[in-house]
């Protein structure tokens, strides 16, 4: 496989995937007035994806062990392009929900394969430029969203957010071409598992964001009924055998953390320009796209580093920024809207960065035959912990409501920046644990192509 012209390509369309979460959010008050509907009904259409995306991607990852990339890759983006086809036409709160939920079923291909694309047929020396490449790809989508959804919605309607995700299916022809042919593996699919896994993470995530009790004892007894399933099926959809591995459970911890600084930060911002400082949706975008681009920038450089010095340092490093960071905004948000703006042109790099070191460690020390289960598990955990944050972000700035506006954003990124110091904790305590002379696990080292 040539990674140089196949990697690039799928960061493209990854950088759509992940701007279409984002897109939507500026566009939302206008869908609520188009379509008379409430704004907790409205907010399906963010959460909606939201989850759909997340619970996808680790059934992809998982069934990359099974299925060659190209089939599921060919399934994934062609669902995702025949309903933003169908997203051109809807007029219904009905057809853009199920529409919106069809597009995330077909989006987690990207997100979930991508890591085990480069886990598996790119060679180590440039692994880490890989990965790199993809989370900046990422981080830039999340900035750039915004600023994207608001000039199309201002001059297209928010139908027009669709067209952007059509472009999938320009790019599909040509990454099935490059991309190498696997043969399918003799292996049964634990649908059961699968099932349970989507019913304990869209469970938890819904009891978070209704505050329901009945939800929250609902996942509770799904996550019970999962344990049991686990202790007595074979080949099980969560590969029990990571869950015993306590250096990769270090790093779902870590990445938990990241995300939940990431999308905290990226639902903060917003709200923040907005309630503090009276900016507009397309200033707002503004304040946010330097950061972005400035990721996107430094990603080849990024990427080199950590190849010659190693995944640890950049962790180390990255945390530190992202910690100083949520200190300086949770100490100076009131003084100016240009602290979010050069904050955010720190943190957006830092972040990337420490994805791509985190993914680029977890690579390592996971078999080659873990990498589908080992790799979509992470991300799923990463992607919870976003969602988890933003909902919470929310109750907490709720419950400060009638309080001066600034201060409450103040204490919300007071909460994140102990989130952060938690996280860097988790690093020291994982660099201890691993030694410098200690063996990456996996065996999933590729042979130039």
């Amino acid at each position: 496989m040539n990674d140089k012209v196949v990697m690039p390509l799928w960061t493209f369309c990854l950088f759509i995937v992940v701007m279409n979460t984002t897109m939507f959010n500026v566009s939302l008050p206008t869908i609520i007035q188009d379509l008379h509907i409430s704004a907790d009904l409205g907010s399906w259409v963010i959460s909606g994806y939201s989850i759909g995306y997340a619970l996808s991607t680790v059934i992809y990852s998982r069934l990359s062990d099974l299925v060659p990339i190209r089939k599921l890759l060919t399934i994934g983006l062609t669902t995702l392009g025949l309903a933003s086809v169908t997203g051109l036409f809807a007029h219904s709160f009905n057809v853009l929900l199920i529409t919106r939920i069809m597009q995330s079923a077909g989006a987690g291909v990207m997100a979930g394969l991508g890591l085990v694309l480069a886990s598996r047929y790119v060679p180590l020396a440039r692994r880490g430029a890989s990965i790199a490449m993809i989370s900046a790809g990422s981080a830039m989508a999340f900035g750039l969203g915004p600023i994207a959804g608001g000039l199309i919605s201002q001059y297209l309607g928010w139908n027009g957010l669709f067209g952007i995700t059509c472009l999938v299916l320009l790019v599909l022809p040509v990454l099935l071409y490059l991309l190498p042919k696997e043969q399918p593996k003799a292996a049964a699919f634990d649908l059961y598992g699968a099932l349970l896994t989507v019913i304990n993470a869209g469970s938890l995530l819904v009891a978070v964001t209704s505050k329901s009790y009945i939800w929250l004892a609902g996942s509770v007894v799904s996550f019970g009924i999962h344990a049991v399933h686990l202790r007595q099926a074979r080949n099980s959809f969560i590969n029990p055998e990571l869950l015993r591995m306590s250096g990769y459970l270090k790093l779902t911890a870590i990445g938990f953390s990241i995300l939940v600084l990431n999308l905290g930060n990226l639902f903060l911002m917003p709200l923040a320009l907005a309630s503090v400082y009276h900016q507009s949706a397309l200033m707002i975008g503004l304040f946010i796209a330097p950061g972005a681009i400035l990721s996107a920038f430094l990603t080849r450089f990024v990427g080199r580093w950590i190849d010659r010095y190693g995944n640890l340092r950049f962790l180390l490093i990255g945390h530190g920024v992202l910690a100083a960071v949520m200190a300086t905004f949770a100490l100076s948000l009131s003084a100016s809207p240009f602290v979010l703006l050069f904050g955010y042109l720190c943190f957006s790099p830092a972040f990337s960065a420490t994805m791509a070191s985190l993914n680029n460690e977890a690579s390592g020390i996971l078999p080659r035959t873990w990498i589908g289960s080992g790799m979509g598990l992470l991300q799923l955990i990463q992607f919870f912990g976003g969602s988890v944050s933003v909902a919470v972000c929310g109750l907490l700035l709720h419950a400060q409501r009638e309080g001066v506006p600034s201060s409450a954003y103040k204490h919300v990124y007071g909460l994140l920046l102990a989130v952060s110091l938690c996280s860097l904790g988790l690093v020291l305590f994982y660099r201890r644990s691993r030694g410098p002379g200690l063996k990456r696990n996996g065996a999933n080292d590729v042979s130039e192509t």
